[in-house]
């Protein structure tokens, strides 16, 4: 499902900034969109927020390949 892929990448994205924010204390996210309380960067914030609630659905669906695989 597309809005599933879309909802990962911001997830991962969202997964990188952090890594990047903990190992060299640099925000990308607000580098790129000038600075943390920036509207486009609490933009971003908020979709990967987003992204990451909608994710939690993947864990509990049951794959539709599941049938296929037996």
């Amino acid at each position: 499902m597309l809005i599933d892929r879309i909802a990962l990448i911001l997830a991962i994205i969202g997964g990188l900034n952090w890594g990047s924010v903990g190992i060299f204390k640099f925000d990308v996210v607000a580098y790129l969109f000038g600075g943390q309380t920036a509207p486009a960067s609490r933009v971003v914030y908020v979709l990967v927020c987003l992204a990451s609630l909608w994710c939690i659905s993947l864990l509990f669906r049951e794959s539709e390949r599941a049938g296929e695989m037996t």
